[in-house]
């Protein structure tokens, strides 16, 4: 840009001739005689300006108008010239000038105006115009690609920073720096280290030591006394219960569990029992054979004679009354259990109204009363058994039949859940296609009480 201006900047030096020619009351052409050469007019082609031939003057083909000696400029002009000339002096008319000579220099500050026949030519003197700058391909030209686009100084930064960071990682990550260790040395160690270590020898349990029991298994006696009396129960001589001491524990301890269910469940509990694999299937019999019962303080009695199974509903035990209620003694069956049901409610449905024909309206709205009747019953009667009331649902149906809004209007008596339910069955109902731009469909609704 500063090359530019100090282009533009006027040069410093003599001013220039500049002329303009007028023809018909209009310029026709003008020009600044840069090189400061004299300025010829005529006919002929080789004048600077062209003028037709009757406006010529008599002296030829070819005249100097503006004729430039040394580094002045002078006029020439012929009788048959008129104009002005402005001197220093002040503006002289080229008569007066003609008389004293045949020419007349011309200073810088002049201007002026020659008349030959038609022709008119305005001339004055100017500073000499600025001087082209030399013309220079665009920057975008000049360019030679990416490569000249890219900023090497900061691309060699950015590119060992990257080196310098990923590799201080990589080298945290990495086994570079780990000694080299010999896997065979290593192998041996390791074999060396699992020899010294101690396992643990295993504990072998005796076979023939008698398992736990639940305080239902021991028997009668050795739940009453205390752990100081255990001597009397058969033991071996060196202080251990005997198989055999053990074995007649578990079959009376069998023997109860099987009286008491028995007593509690008749047969059912029987046949529990005998679907349970810890009832030794020998000892059977004997639970069968022997009595049971329960007395009159609760408790449960073993053995005792003229006794049998109780059995809830058979006469002779004490559990047969159980179902019997009554001062009298006589048994009384309780009431029939009857189920009550709460109001049922119906869904009435007017004549559907349609802004454009819509062939299925009627069949479609007459499909979803069950949905209706639905909701009515349980978003509104489950909640108030008094409900009632009416509804009208604006379904807007588009072309396609597809159902995109379903607008409650005029809700009288219904709740809030009971008409969004009834909104969401019909926002899933299909109607046939109306065409156009779809169309409306008003479906009235009101819910009663069935008598």
């Amino acid at each position: 840009m500063t090359a530019q201006m100090r282009a533009l900047a006027p040069e410093a030096g003599p001013k220039v001739l500049r002329i303009g020619l007028v023809q018909g009351g209009r310029i026709v052409h003008e020009r600044v005689v840069k090189q400061r050469v004299s300025v010829t007019v005529g006919a002929d082609d080789a004048a600077m300006f062209p003028i037709l031939a009757e406006d010529m003057p008599s002296s030829g083909a070819l005249f100097l108008l503006f004729e430039r000696r040394g580094d002045d400029y002078y006029v020439n002009f012929t009788p048959e010239m008129t104009g002005r000339i402005a001197l220093r002096g002040g503006i002289v008319a080229l008569e007066a000038l003609r008389r004293e000579a045949p020419s007349v220099r011309l200073t810088e500050d002049a201007r002026g105006r020659i008349v030959v026949g038609g022709s008119t030519f305005l001339f004055q003197f100017v500073p000499p115009p600025p001087a082209q700058p030399r013309p220079q391909l665009p920057l975008s030209a000049t360019k030679g690609g990416v490569a000249t686009e890219i900023d090497w100084q900061l691309t060699i930064v950015a590119a060992f920073s990257f080196l310098l960071h990923f590799g201080f990682i990589g080298a945290m990550y990495s086994d570079w720096m780990d000694p080299a260790v010999d896997e065979q040395i290593a192998v041996n160690g390791l074999i060396d280290s699992l020899k010294a270590v101690a396992l643990p020898l295993p504990v072998e349990t005796p076979p023939d030591s008698p398992r736990e029991r639940s305080p239902l298994e021991m028997p009668p006696e050795s739940k009453a006394e205390s752990p100081s009396k255990t001597s009397k129960s058969p033991k071996d001589g060196d202080g251990s219960m005997s198989d055999r001491g053990a074995a007649a524990l578990a079959r009376e301890a069998d023997a109860i569990q099987m009286q008491l269910l028995a007593s509690l469940g008749g047969p059912s509990a029987v046949h529990g029992a005998l679907g349970r694999g810890d009832v030794p299937l020998p000892d059977l019999s004997g639970v069968a054979g022997q009595a049971s019962g329960v007395d009159t303080a609760g408790g449960l009695r073993v053995g005792s004679a003229g006794g049998g199974v109780i059995q809830p509903g058979r006469a002779g035990g004490g559990l047969a009354g159980i179902g019997r209620t009554g001062s009298s003694g006589i048994g009384e069956r309780a009431g029939d259990a009857r189920e009550v049901q709460g109001p049922k409610g119906a869904a009435q449905i007017g004549a559907p109204q349609t802004s454009v024909p819509v062939a299925n309206a009627e069949s479609v709205v007459a499909a979803l009363r069950p949905k209706f009747r639905q909701c009515y019953q349980r978003y509104g009667l489950s909640v108030d058994p008094s409900m009632a009331g009416a509804v009208t649902i604006v379904t807007k149906v588009g072309p396609n039949g597809e159902v995109s809004a379903a607008d409650p209007s005029g809700v009288s008596g219904l709740s809030n859940e009971v008409v969004s339910c009834i909104q969401r069955a019909v926002r899933n109902a299909s109607f046939a296609a109306p065409g156009g731009t779809g169309g409306v469909i008003q479906i009235p609704i009101k819910f009663v009480q069935q008598r």
